[in-house]
C-alpha cells in the first residue's frame, strides 16, 4: 500500500481553474463517496481551500490512482482532462507526507505562515473520518500533520505577526493609498476571512468600515466587533458609490458583486477611482468589472508581490521549519514502513502462543492436581516466557525500515517457524486468566468496505 496525493494549488494552477475544481460546489461528502468506489483506493481525504484542491489516499498503485483520480476530477468538475492535467501534481509516500506536513505548517500557503489552513485540514479530515473513509494510515498521517503544524508554530517565528491572505490584501491597499487613514472601506462577506480582514482594517484607522452580507445578522455581528456599520445587502450599490476600497471575502460559489452593480455605482462617482480586492475563491466579483474605467480590480493571485516580500522577511524561520518537517517526515515514514512487519509479528506470536497452549494441554494430567492459584501462576509464567523470547525479534522487525530487509526477515521467520502452516488446535487451559492470543497486536485498520 502507498500513500498517494493528487492535487492542484496556487503554485500550479491559475485562479480560473482553481475556481472550477472547488469541491464546495457539489460537496466533499459526494466526492468522497465517488472516490471510495475507485478500485485500489482504501482510504481517502479531500482537502478543498481557497488555494488548493487535493486528494489524499491509500492506494494499491499510485500510477493507476493518478489516472483514475484525474478522470474523476475531470468528470466531477466538468473540466476537460486536457485542461486539467498540465496543472496537477502527484506525490507518493514520503513526498506526499512532506507535502501535507508543509501545508499544515503554513509553508505551502500563498502567504507563508498563515494559520487558517491548519483548521481547514482538520475540517477536511473530520468529514472523511466521521464517514469512515479513513483508516489506520490516514488517521495517523493527518494527526501527525496536525502535530507538525503545531510544532512549527510553537518552535519558530513563522506564524508571528499578521500572516494571512486578508493581511496581504490590506497591505496591497496600503501600497495603493500610502495610508488608509480617513478612507472608507466596504467589506463584503461575514465569514472567518472577512472577520480577520475587518480586524486588520480597524488597526489602520480607516474612517469607516461598512460590512454587508446576504445574511444581515452576520454582517451586524462583524460590524459590532470593529465599530463599523452594517449595510443591508439591497443597498450595496449605494454603498459602492460612497466607498474608496472594497474587500470581498465570501464563501459564495458564484460572483455576488456583478459588473452591473459596479457600473451603477460608478455613475455618481464621476472620475473617483474604486479599488476592489477580491480574496474569495471562487471569486466574488465578476472579472468583467475590471474593464470599467476607473475600477481597479485585484484578485488573490495579484497578492504575489506582497507574498514574496513576506517570504524574504521570514526566510530564516522557513529554513528552521523545513528542517522540522524533514525530521517528522523521516519519523513518519519509519513508522509507515514498520507496519509491513506487523503480519509477520502477529503470525509469529500466534505460533508461539499455539505451542505454549499445546504444551500446557499435554501437561494437563500433571497440572490437574494443582490448586487454582498455582495453575494460574503456571499460565502467567509461560506467557511471560513467550513474551521475553519474542521481544527481541519483534523489536528488530519493527525497527527495519527497508522493505527488502523486512521481506527477508519475514521469509526467514516463515521458514524457520512454519508460520504459513495451520495453527495448532488446542483446548484452552481453564485457569480463569485472560490472555490475548495475538499478543495485543492488531492488523491494519480497514475503513468501511465501499
Amino acid at each position: 500500500m502507498h500513500l498517494f496525493l493528487l492535487g492542484a494549488s496556487h503554485h500550479s494552477a491559475p485562479i480560473d481553474l482553481r475556481e472550477r475544481i472547488d469541491f464546495s460546489r457539489r460537496g466533499i461528502p459526494v466526492a468522497l463517496a465517488e472516490l471510495a468506489e475507485i478500485p485500489g483506493t482504501f482510504e481517502v481525504v479531500v482537502l478543498s481551500t481557497c488555494n488548493r484542491a487535493e486528494i489524499y489516499a491509500i492506494s494499491e498503485s499510485p500510477e493507476r490512482s493518478r489516472a483514475a483520480f484525474t478522470t474523476f476530477l475531470s468528470a466531477f468538475h466538468d473540466v476537460p482532462e486536457s485542461e486539467l492535467t498540465p496543472h496537477l501534481y502527484g506525490r507518493v509516500d514520503a513526498d506526499a507526507a512532506r507535502h501535507l506536513f508543509r501545508v499544515a505548517s503554513g509553508l505551502d500557503s500563498l502567504v507563508v505562515g498563515e494559520p487558517q489552513v491548519l483548521g481547514q485540514l482538520k475540517d477536511a479530515f473530520a468529514i472523511a473520518s466521521e464517514q469512515a473513509y479513513t483508516g489506520a494510515l490516514l488517521n495517523r498521517l493527518f494527526h501527525w500533520a496536525f502535530a507538525v503544524g503545531k510544532r512549527v508554530r510553537s518552535e519558530t517565528g513563522l506564524g508571528q505577526g499578521a500572516v494571512s491572505v486578508s493581511y496581504a490584501a490590506i497591505s496591497l491597499a496600503r501600497k495603493i493609498f500610502g495610508s488608509l487613514k480617513n478612507r472608507r472601506v466596504l467589506l463584503v462577506g461575514a465569514g472567518e476571512m472577512a472577520e480577520l480582514t475587518a480586524s486588520h482594517l480597524q488597526n489602520q484607522q480607516v474612517d469607516q468600515i461598512a460590512v454587508t452580507n446576504r445574511t444581515a445578522a452576520h454582517a451586524t455581528a462583524i460590524a459590532a466587533k470593529v465599530n463599523g456599520v452594517a449595510v443591508p445587502w439591497e443597498n450595496i450599490t449605494a454603498e459602492l458609490a460612497l466607498t474608496d476600497i472594497v474587500v470581498t471575502a465570501t464563501g459564495s460559489s458564484t460572483p455576488i458583486v456583478t459588473r452591473a452593480h459596479i457600473e451603477a455605482a460608478m455613475h455618481p462617482r464621476r472620475d473617483q477611482p474604486l479599488f476592489i480586492i477580491d480574496i474569495g475563491l471562487p471569486r466574488d466579483v465578476e472579472p468583467a468589472a475590471a474593464e470599467i474605467e476607473q475600477v481597479f480590480l485585484y484578485n488573490i493571485d495579484d497578492l504575489r508581490t506582497i507574498v514574496q516580500e513576506n517570504l524574504a522577511r521570514r526566510q530564516s524561520q522557513m529554513d528552521r521549519a523545513e528542517l522540522m518537517v524533514s525530521e517528522e517526515v523521516d519519523r513518519f515514514i519509519t513508522w509507515m514502513r514498520s507496519r509491513a512487519a506487523i503480519p509477520t509479528v502477529v503470525a509469529l506470536r500466534k505460533r508461539f502462543e499455539a505451542i505454549r497452549l499445546s504444551e500446557l494441554d499435554r501437561l494437563e494430567p500433571k497440572l490437574a492436581s494443582l490448586p487454582p492459584a498455582s495453575r494460574a501462576r503456571v499460565e502467567e509464567v509461560t506467557r511471560l516466557l513467550v513474551e521475553k523470547l519474542l521481544s527481541a525479534p519483534t523489536e528488530q522487525l519493527k525497527a527495519a525500515t527497508d522493505p527488502a530487509t523486512v521481506g527477508a526477515y519475514a521469509d526467514v521467520l516463515n521458514q524457520l517457524f512454519r508460520l504459513q502452516e495451520e495453527p495448532l488446535s488446542v483446548a484452552p487451559l481453564n485457569t480463569g486468566a485472560k490472555r490475548d492470543a495475538a499478543g495485543n497486536l492488531s492488523s491494519i485498520e480497514s475503513p468501511r468496505r465501499r
